[in-house]
């Protein structure tokens, strides 16, 4: 079986965030970057179904981006993934139409007979990259999915929804986004990482299509404001509703 997994180098998102002076960004200084989160449950799905395959096939990860994505192209290499390509582009935008013309410009000829893609990215949140690459491509997609198996030349697909699960199947090849829970990334070992310096990782101009679409601006949350009691019992209903309507607004 021949993977492709596309992955993107994320801030980690257990710090505090500060927007850039032109507004439109995060201010990158003093923030550390890894595989975003959903890529890394994707990573592990590719080798885990590489090993019940006998360890036949070859995977490939894919990431969009400057020089410096090179980094998290090697850290999915040496979790145990045979080859990488970076897209170069000076940025990466946050028109996800635009990617995933690039993305689909490089995986339409390669073949592939799995095609993953975490559910999101945690710095923009947008899911759509998955879907748009499959739509270009012209395969079928199932996202955000929390179970795998592939036996017969198709995919047998679980997803969850609010009260329930569906239960999905669809031919090879496809592509698919992934969700929490389906598998823990593994840790790269020492004997991976040194390996990971001597396979392949092909550098090519990232294809993009038009950027569409732009930030205007960026502003965190307001800061929270200390709680307030109006009083105790029944007496205060009056009150509180009163603020709610007057104050607060939500009523």
């Amino acid at each position: 079986m021949k993977i492709a997994v596309c992955i993107k180098r994320a801030p980690v998102m257990d710090v505090r965030f500060k927007i850039a002076a032109n507004g439109q960004a995060i201010d990158e200084a003093g923030l550390k970057y890894d595989i975003s989160d959903f890529d890394g449950y994707a990573v592990e799905v590719a080798l885990q179904l590489w090993e019940r395959n006998g360890k036949q096939g070859e995977i490939t990860a894919v990431c969009l981006g400057p020089d410096i994505v090179q980094e998290t192209i090697r850290k999915a290499l040496s979790m145990g993934v045979h080859k990488g390509v970076q897209l170069k582009s000076d940025t990466v935008p946050i028109d996800g139409f635009a990617i995933a013309q690039a993305l689909s410009a490089e995986l339409r000829e390669g073949g592939y007979d799995l095609i993953l893609f975490g559910k999101l990215a945690l710095d923009s949140s947008n899911g759509v990259v998955g879907p748009m690459t499959a739509e270009l491509l012209g395969l079928p997609c199932v996202t955000a999915i929390s179970k795998l198996e592939i036996a017969n030349g198709r995919a047998s697909v679980r997803r969850e929804l609010e009260g329930g699960a569906e239960l999905l199947e669809l031919p090879l090849p496809c592509v698919l986004t992934i969700d929490e829970g389906i598998a823990r990334p593994r840790l790269p070992t020492l004997p991976g990482i040194m390996q990971a310096k001597k396979k392949p990782l092909a550098v090519k101009p990232a294809q993009l299509g038009p950027v569409r679409l732009t930030v205007r601006s960026m502003e965190l949350p307001p800061e929270r404001t200390g709680g307030r009691i109006v009083g105790e019992g029944p007496s205060a209903v009056p009150e509180l509703v009163h603020l709610l309507q007057t104050e607060a607004k939500v009523l």
